[in-house]
This record gives C-alpha cells, structure tokens and sequence, in this order.
C-alpha cells in the first residue's frame, strides 16, 4: 500500500490550514515563551516553563494546572489542561463524550521540542478559542509539561552531541539516572509511578510523546513512531492505518512540515528500505497500546535547527487535536468496542517478529550514501551526499505476526508475597480480588526449563529472553489474603502481557520473579552420599535412569558432584520453589475448586 491520499482526505485540509500557522504565531508580549523570546534558540527551564503554565492557567479559566505524586527529583508532575467546557474531572469528560489527548514532555530532557511547542499551542488555543471551538468542542488536551523532571534540572549544552540545538538541554537520564522511555512497565522510578497514575486517570484516547531522533540523514524534519496496528483490537488498527495516519501525514505536508514514519536504522541508509520500529510495552507507544489507547512518539530529526523542530512539533500536535476533533465519535467508539472485546478475547499474542514477507511501498525522500574513506580513523564511514539527493519508492515492512500466543486462563492466582507485582497491577487499576481464607485450589503452573539473560545491565536490570516453560497441573494450598487476578477485564492486554514470563515486556523478564532462580538450600556430599544409596535403592525407575545417564554420559560419569546433583534433584529434599513461576492460571469456572474460592474486593487506593 503507497502512503498516498485521496482527494476527500486532501480536502479536510482545508479546515486544517485555516488554522493558525507558526510562521506567525501570536507574539502579545505578556504571554511570550522563552522559545520566542530567544529568536528560537533557547528552550524553557523547569522554573520558567512551570511559571509560564502557572500564568496562562491563572488568566484563562479554560486552563487548569495540577500536580501529581512526586519524581525521583523530589518534585511533583505537573499536569496543565484545557477544556473549553472549564471540566476537569476526566471521568465526567468520558462521560460527556470528549476525546481525550494526552501529551508527555521532556521524557528526554535533550530532546526538548515538545516542551516548547506545547507552550505555543495552548497559548495560540486560548487567545484564539473562537476559531479553535469547533475543536475544542469535541477534544480535551492535558500537557505534561516536563515528564524527566530531575534530567530537565541537569542542564548542559554538550551531552547532545550530534544534536543541532537549542543553546542549552536537560539530559536523558533522570534524577537516579534511569531512561524513563523504558520505565512504563518495570516502574523503577517515582516519575513512572505517578506518570502512571496520570494515564490511568485520563485514559486518554490517544497519547503523543514527543522525541528528537537519532539515525540516519534524510531531508524531513519530523518522523513519527506508531502504535503496532498488529496489536491493537482489529478496527482500532485499520482505522489508525486506513484514516488517522494518512491524514497526519496529508496535513503536515500541507503545513510544509512534510512527514515520514520514522527511520528505524543505524548505521546505514534507509535507500533500501527498513522496518517499523517494534514498540514493546517498556515504551510510551507499546505501554498505551496494552490501554487500547492510539500512541504517537513523535521524532524531530536531530540535524534540523531546532526552530524548525519545534514548529515542526506544533504542526503535528495541532494535527493530531485536528484528526481527533475529526474523528472523535469513531475513535471513542472503537476504543469502547476494543476494551469490551479485549475483556472477553481467548488468545492472547504476547511475542512478536518481524514480517519480512509483507511491507508496504513508501515514497522516500533522502541523500544518497556512500562510503568514504575516514581521515580520522584510515576506515571505510558512512557519508550522506547532501548534493545527491533523491526520491524513490522503497519498502517499508510494518507487518509483525505473533510467536507466542496464549490462552487466558479465567484468573491468575498471586501469592501475596510478591507484593511489588501486585503493587504494580493496583497501579494500572487492574481490579483484583482476595482470597478469604486458605484453602487447595486446583492450577496450571509453570516451572522454568531454560531463560537467557543479557550479558550487561540495561535499565539497571539483567533482562531475561527466550523463556521456555514445562506446565503441569496440581493443587497448590492458598492462604487468606492471596491474590486473584480475574482475567475478564478490559486491562486484560496488561494483565497477560505482564504476568505470562514469555512475554516481551513481562514481570518475570524485567527480573521481578528472580529469587526462584536461586537455590536457597542444598547438601554435604559426603552426608548425602549414604542417604543417595537409600534413595536409589528405594527407586527403581530412578536407579535405572541414574545408571543409564551413567553410561551415556562420559563427563556425567567422571563428576561425583552432578551424580549426587542428579539425585538430590530428584529426591523429596530438592525445594519445590526452585524455578517454579509463583504465579498460577487457573484455566475454567469448570474447575472443581473453583466455587470454594470467596473474593473480597480490594480496596481502592
């Protein structure tokens, strides 16, 4: 399918660039940012841009600036919304029909961009409300205005190396040094737990992180990353791919702000085409989409002066809030229709691949590359040719098929000893039940056959890959006070994704569960080595597949230590939490345990 759009979608543009333009935005002295105010070369302080919102809110009555919880700076998020109805309470505003739009700055304080344009757009929104009210009408806008509080206040002009712009930047990494873009499912940060709070609080509709690129050299200013429409419930991924992007992508030309999804490679040119870059749930995108919530970062490139990055930001924000004003009726129904389905869908995708089958064909604009020889290293390196520039049709492959899919179970089953893991389902309003008293319930578990794990720490976890799992069912005794994870919500996405360990993005993965990967107890050899006679003389089967391993296995036979292993593993004294999943599927109402089970409400917190 080409990125191209038919007249009608060509013809709503003519709403779209009625609309203010940032080559002329408003410039009353009194609400002038520090992006103005520096001839476009500087971006706002933390103070400054928290004053600014303080002023705008104090003035507009369509404004409304709060805080929430804290971040690992020790302050607070700030949380500025308009609503042209002067409506703040979400809940009444999903009620009374508004779409909801929620935008995140700042998560890398270096890429300041959308910290700015934001700034812009609802300074031009509430000094214009009677050309934005047919808009306004339909959408409600919250800003986070600084996300990365603590690398907002960590200031430099030099971290941002190959970056062109503005004088001065936060830096990535937050108050304890954590790059928040991987934070949204582990939630090692106060700034992910309170951002999290804000999502499930607005569910917004669609969510815009705002992003300077790194990678390759190309003419456009802005790229966008995109929600996986593979993942998202089928009508929702048909009308973000069939209507919502191919009018982004019309009315950011029209803007002469020219749009392309963004380039995923590094290290290479892009003339032969690259991939869809996979948002897992560790993301912005990938974490709203488990919400059923259509999720944008967008990507100014990195190369571009940064004047134009910012009006390249506001171009697309004010496009965005132009396509959900459009669209609002449709994208509230099939969010609605989404959850619902989601809460009663069977199988589950919680791995995914890359189809290198399918792809679309896109038109692409670039610079020829070649490799030259480096006068600093002797070496062949990558060169754009800004004198050879290019446009031609290339594949783009954003087709993903699933590798793993499970089936729900009806409810999962926690022991309330791993109070992080509940922790973290209460944060995202999973609704969870208790057990009232201890009793043996009948499960799926799962023991851990094999798992590998990255050599070096990323995001202060050794993240696990490639789990494999033997199940098997039996009764398990419960206590008062366990966990039940009803599987019948409209959060099942979440739910599942986090609490199966093959998941991408899963608890077990991000090393939640890794005390069960550790022995706690163990033997004497030369104690054991009289009780491992009796426990073969006791078994003949494991005698017998004791002496075959033997014989088949020279390095086996030659290693007292593995021959006692081997039986001590088998024997009653191996510990059963050894490598056992600590959370449990049980799979139907059918099961015959299941009418002893009497579910106490949590309550909210």
């Amino acid at each position: 399918m080409r990125l191209q759009f038919s007249l009608k979608l060509r013809m709503l543009m003519l709403l779209v660039c009625s609309l203010p333009h940032t080559g002329s935005l408003y410039a009353e002295t009194r609400f002038q940012t520090k992006f103005e105010a520096s001839s476009r070369t500087e971006t706002a302080t933390y103070d400054e841009g928290i004053a600014y919102y303080e002023q705008l809110s104090q003035t507009f009555p369509e404004l409304q600036l709060r805080t929430y919880g804290t971040t690992d700076s020790g302050k607070p998020l700030h949380l500025i919304t308009l609503s042209l109805d002067r409506e703040f309470d979400f809940a009444r505003l999903h009620r009374q029909d508004k779409a909801l739009l929620l935008i995140n700055n700042a998560i890398h304080p270096g890429e300041p961009d959308g910290v700015d344009a934001s700034m812009l757009l609802l300074r031009d929104l509430v000094l214009n409300l009677s050309k934005f009210e047919p808009m306004l009408k339909r959408v409600v806008i919250s800003v986070i205005p600084f996300y990365n509080v603590g690398g907002v206040l960590n200031r430099n002009s030099t971290t941002r190396v190959n970056q062109n712009g503005p004088k001065e930047y936060g830096f990535r990494g937050n108050g304890r040094n954590f790059d928040l873009n991987r934070d949204f499912i582990k939630n090692d940060t106060l700034n992910a737990r309170t951002f999290t709070q804000i999502f499930q609080e607005l569910d917004p509709d669609v969510l815009v992180d705002t992003h300077v690129s790194n990678g390759a050299d190309y003419p456009y200013v802005m790229s966008i990353v995109t929600t996986q429409k593979d993942k998202l419930r089928t009508p929702l991924g048909q009308y973000l791919e069939g209507q919502m992007l191919p009018f982004l992508f019309t009315s950011m030309a029209s803007r002469a702000s020219e749009m392309i999804p963004y380039v995923n490679v590094f290290g290479n040119s892009p003339e032969n085409g690259y991939s869809q870059f996979f948002d897992s749930p560790r993301y912005s995108s990938g974490y709203a989409a488990l919400f059923h919530t259509l999720g944008f970062m967008s990507e100014a490139h990195m190369l571009k002066p940064f004047d134009q990055r910012v009006i390249a930001t506001y171009n697309l924000l004010l496009s965005v809030l132009q396509s959900m004003s459009k669209d609002s009726d449709q994208i509230r129904r099939l969010r609605a229709k989404a959850k619902k389905a989601s809460s009663l869908q069977k199988h589950f995708p919680i791995a995914w691949h890359l189809d290198t089958t399918r792809s679309s064909d896109l038109r692409f604009k670039g610079y020829e590359a070649k490799r030259i020889r480096s006068e600093l290293t002797g070496q062949l390196r990558l060169f754009y040719d800004h004198e050879r520039p290019y446009e031609k049709t290339i594949q783009y492959a954003n087709h993903y098929s699933p590798t793993i899919t499970i089936t729900k179970p009806e409810f999962y089953l926690i022991p309330q000893a791993w109070h992080e893991v509940i922790e973290a389902l209460e944060r995202n309003q999973v609704t969870l039940e208790k057990l009232q008293r201890d009793q043996s319930i009948r499960v799926e578990s799962y023991r851990i056959s094999s798992y590998q794990t990255v050599e070096t720490p990323y995001e202060g976890h050794y993240l696990h890959h490639d789990v494999k799992l033997l199940k098997t069912s039996e009764t398990i005794r419960f206590r008062k006070g366990d966990i039940k994870v009803p599987v019948n919500q409209w959060r099942n996405r979440y739910i599942v994704e986090t609490l199966e360990p093959q998941g991408v993005d899963s608890f077990f993965a991000w090393n939640f569960f890794d005390t069960i990967l550790q022995r706690k107890e163990g033997f004497s050899a030369y104690v054991f080595e009289d009780e491992a006679l009796q426990i073969l003389a006791a078994n003949d089967e494991l005698r017998t597949r004791f002496e075959e391993r033997r014989a088949s296995d020279s390095e086996f036979a030659n290693n007292s230590r593995d021959q006692l292993m081997f039986i001590y593993e088998h024997s009653p004294h191996h510990e059963s939490s050894y490598l056992k999943y600590p959370v449990y599927r049980v799979l139907s109402s059918e099961n015959p345990l299941h009418s002893n089970i009497t579910p106490q409400a949590l309550p909210a917190r």
